[in-house]
């Protein structure tokens, strides 16, 4: 069983920052990808940004240039630093594990909300 566990999240005034974490643990296969999706009320869950086990990227265009995901491969911990948050950026934020079999464990989700 994989346990993904959240933190971070919080409230932040606009053009402010927070840095979500997340930490895997429990029985799992290696790990290929993490990453952090979004969803706002009303929305569909989306992609904001993810890193492989060899530290390639991938960002949703509207977090390039503001959020950096970084990984600790050794503690199994996935950070998200978010800066100059804007209020559309506010939703639950999930993180997600991806191991080399493909299979996908999600958090339970953490809540930024950025007020204007």
């Amino acid at each position: 069983q994989v346990q993904l566990v959240e933190s971070g999240g919080g409230l932040v005034q606009a053009g402010g920052s927070l840095r979500l974490s997340c930490v895997a643990s429990g029985s799992m296969f290696s790990i290929n990808i993490m990453g952090w999706h979004r969803q706002a009320p009303g929305t569909q869950r989306e992609l904001v940004a993810a890193i492989t086990s060899g530290g390639s990227t991938n960002y949703a265009d509207s977090v390039k240039g503001r959020f950096t995901i970084s990984r600790d491969n050794a503690k199994n911990t996935v950070y998200l630093q978010m800066n100059s948050l804007k209020p559309e950026d506010a939703a639950v934020y999930y993180c997600l594990l991806e191991d080399k079999l493909g299979f996908r464990y999600w958090g339970q989700g953490t809540q930024v909300t950025v007020s204007s």
